[in-house]
């Protein structure tokens, strides 16, 4: 039905004089002459209301001088607590009124949605424009009720219902002819118009019918409803402050009565009943931008102080404007945001999309600080609402200015603000900006802003790429255990309890547990208790790991013919000693290659019973100079058993026994070479991992050597020679003067052939190391030809310098 009005309506419309609105629904109101619709402005579709009377309805042809007075008046009369009329068409047989979008007080009457804080404010805003009426317009309402009280879209009491509406100088004035003929006028007549009818108007003061119906309007919104004159006087549900300005109002004889002037004065008073911030708010809203600073903190102060049953409408449509404007333009400053953001809270996403957040985002690229830490502190209020595409591509970069501002407050709160965006932000801009400008804050001269930096890690380390994250903690969170701030440390250590689940197993044994271990006896208890918790964290982690992980990675061992030598591995009872194992596979190698050796009691090598000497044996004299360690390592290099031999058909004794060949001891001569690298920092590995090539051909040479038994009695008898000098352990064996006779014989010895061979490279001094490249037989010439020196023994060991190292590279 009320479609088929609206549309009926609307061809009405189209019939007469151009009126760019459009009727909408129809809203219910109390009697009266005028029918109210929702509608909408053609041009931009802001919402609008029109009040429209049928002139051709035969009810309302005696009441068209009613109608046309209410258009006159609204045209006319000026002021905020006045309807505001956008356009009008007025024919003989319809008038149309297009005011701003108004609901009827009515509703909220009934529904008694309204407060009483917003009750005294909304009548403090009626009162007003009824004194401006009947003080500045010299004029009558004559019709003052709920029913002729409108609320706007921000919460504002506005007044209507002009229909009566006079000047009481006008002797031909409208109300004293057709005061009657508005609808329900009789609950709300005075009691002297009542029995004298409205000419009695002009005996009594012109403000004395509306200061009696604003008594009645007090007790109908505060009740709910008026019957009649009965009532006027009753004080139920009315505030205590208001009852002696109220019976004044109502009283039965017109000269006694006050006028609404009067009772609003009374209110303003200091503890009168419109003495209510709601009321203070609404008279400096207005002029914000022209108080000064100390106005303006006081104004700012009482409106943070409003209580949440305040009108959302008015804050919405009335404040909230007022204030951005104050904040962006006006020098509002933080303090005016902060209640933008209180009141923000209650709008709709969309009201907030369309009035608070394009001031917001230009805010961020405001450069006064106190702003900018005013939206950072806020920014938890309002992220939520703000779309992701807004937060990347606007807000953020504008916030990162604030990692290298200069101030430390500004600087710290950009930092908190991370975790409050960090949803809001793609992949890119994390791993990418942010990342960097943490990394700044991380070394930043303030302490407890590098401790910050330290827990915004911890916290976002979900949202960093998984492809970076453990490398970025790492190293973030073990610079910090370094940091000489014992809140710094501990931050870190809890960092790393929390972010446990984002490493390998391998970075908790290698990377972390290393760096954790030294907090363990910091100087300061909270680190030391923090780190153990941490490490026990860590510890379980990996033993878990290692629970689940083989007991060897060695492949199974294969006993068959022809196998290498065997290395001896070690056995339960030897575990508890590393050096037992060591020793022993060594040795073990030992007796693989050349079997076991026997020693007379002059301390000279006797061969095995079996082995070939009966040829004749040439000559070769070994310098008696050669020490211990260098037959030991020539031992080692000594040609391996059968299965290891190249082109080799000899059994292993004989191998072993050979004598090589004089000629190719220049290969012979490189092996020890290498070998003598063995102490050095580079070859560490190869001395427990597989042998070098040199080292293979001086196995080759030496197994595949043209030698005889004759050769082999010769060399045990040269290295019987060898070890005379270090296998006791004494120097001399009685204690008694050296053996002089002895020592010149082994200098006669050395002018023999083949007693020039060198030292080892890692036993023999430098200057000797070119002769030790010279083949046997051209040294053997030389030491026939030319007598050398005496060359003393150096029984210290070889100090190698980087021996340390070494075995640890080897490990």
């Amino acid at each position: 039905m009320d479609f088929i009005k609206s549309a009926v309506a609307s061809a009405m419309a189209a019939q007469g004089p151009s009126f760019p609105y459009s009727f909408g629904d129809k809203v219910d109101i109390d009697a009266s002459i005028w029918t109210l619709y929702n509608g909408t402005r053609r041009a931009d579709g802001s919402n609008c209301s029109i009040f429209s009377f049928d002139a051709a309805a035969a009810a309302n042809k005696s009441r068209l001088p009613l109608a046309k007075n209410a258009l006159k008046k609204l045209r006319t009369m000026r002021h905020p607590g006045v309807i505001k009329v956008l356009d009008a068409v007025e024919t003989d047989s319809y008038i149309y009124i297009a005011t701003e979008r108004v609901v009827p007080l009515r509703w909220h009457v009934k529904r008694k949605s309204l407060s009483p804080e917003t009750i005294k404010w909304g009548l403090y805003s009626v009162a007003r424009t009824v004194k401006f009426i009947n003080d500045e317009g010299s004029s009558i309402h004559g019709c003052l009720r709920v029913a002729s009280i409108y609320t706007t879209e921000s919460g504002e009491w506005k007044l209507g219902g002009f229909e009566l509406l006079s000047n009481v100088k006008d002797d031909e004035a409208i109300i004293y002819t057709y005061g009657s003929l508005v609808p329900d006028s009789n609950r709300f007549t005075p009691p002297e118009l009542a029995q004298s009818g409205w000419d009695a108007i002009k005996k009594s003061p012109h403000s004395a019918v509306d200061s009696y119906n604003f008594g009645t309007t007090i007790f109908e919104v505060f009740n709910g409803d008026f019957t009649g004159a009965s009532q006027a006087g009753q004080t139920k549900g009315i505030p205590p402050t208001m009852h002696a300005g109220y019976k004044r109002l109502v009283n039965p004889n017109p000269k006694a009565r006050i006028t609404v002037k009067t009772f609003l004065e009374q209110g303003r008073r200091s503890g009168g009943f419109f003495d209510s911030p709601l009321i203070k708010l609404t008279d400096g809203i207005d002029n914000l931008d022209v108080k000064s600073e100390e106005e303006r903190a006081s104004f700012l102060d009482d409106l943070d102080q409003l209580t949440d049953d305040f009108p959302e409408d008015f804050f919405k449509m009335k404040v909230l404007p007022e204030l951005l404007k104050s904040v962006e333009f006006g020098g509002g400053g933080p303090k005016a945001f902060g209640v933008v953001m209180k009141i923000a809270t209650k709008l709709t996403n969309e009201d907030f999309e369309a009035r608070v957040q394009p001031v917001v985002i230009r805010l961020f690229g405001n450069p006064d600080r106190a702003i900018r830490v005013c939206l950072l502190d806020n920014l938890p209020l309002m992220i939520d609402r703000l779309p992701q595409k807004v937060v990347n591509d606007k807000i953020f970069p504008n916030m990162v200015s604030g990692f290298t501002d200069l101030a430390p407050v500004v600087r710290e709160q950009t930092l908190k603000s991370v975790l409050v965006v960090i949803h809001k932000l793609s992949d890119r801009v994390i791993n990418g900006e942010l990342l960097k400008y943490l990394a700044k804050t991380a070394n930043d001269e303030q302490p407890g802003i590098r401790t910050n930096t330290t827990i915004c890690l911890g916290k976002i380390a979900k949202n960093l790429g998984s492809s970076s994250r453990a490398k970025v903690l790492i190293a973030a969170f073990t610079r910090s255990l370094r940091d000489p701030f014992v809140h710094a440390r501990n931050a870190a250590l809890m960092a790393l309890a929390a972010t446990g689940e984002y490493f390998t197993e391998e970075d908790c044994a290698i990377r972390i547990l290393p760096v954790v271990c030294p907090s363990l006896i910091d100087k300061e208890k909270l680190v030391r208790e923090q780190a153990s918790k941490t490490m026990e964290i860590y510890l379980q982690r990996i033993r878990k790991a290692a629970a689940s992980m083989p007991d060897t990675a060695l492949p199974p061992s294969q006993t068959a013919d022809g196998a290498g030598p065997r290395m001896s591995t070690p056995q339960a009872s030897e575990a508890s000693s590393w050096a037992g194992w060591a020793i022993s596979s060594f040795t073990n190698k030992l007796s693989a290659a050349s079997g076991e050796m026997q020693t007379s009691s002059n301390g000279v090598p006797t061969p095995r019973a079996g082995s070939p000497s009966t040829a004749p044996e040439p000559k070769r004299v070994v310098s008696s100079t050669s020490s211990a360690s260098a037959l030991h390592r020539q031992a080692v290099k000594s040609p391996s058993p059968t299965p290891l031999s190249r082109n080799s058909t000899t059994s292993a004794p004989d191998a072993y026994f050979k004598d090589p060949s004089p000629i190719e001891d220049e290969d012979a001569g490189d092996a020890w070479g290498d070998m003598g690298d063995m102490n050095e920092d580079d070859d560490a590995g190869d001395a427990w991992g597989e042998p070098s090539d040199s080292t293979t051909d001086a196995w080759s040479a030496n197994t595949t050597a043209n030698t005889t038994p004759a050769t082999t009695t010769s060399t045990r008898k040269a290295a019987a020679r060898k070890t005379t000098p270090v296998v006791s352990s004494k120097p001399f064996e009685d204690d008694s003067e050296p053996d002089f006779a002895g020592w010149l014989a082994a200098q006669a010895q050395k002018k023999t052939p083949g007693a020039a061979k060198p030292l080892p490279k890692g036993l023999a001094k430098n200057s000797s190391s070119a002769i030790g490249k010279k083949p046997l037989a051209s040294r053997s010439a030389s030491a026939s030809a030319t007598a050398k020196p005496a060359k003393k023994i150096d029984m210290k060991p070889k100090d190698t310098g980087g021996d340390d190292d070494g075995w640890g590279d080897g490990w």
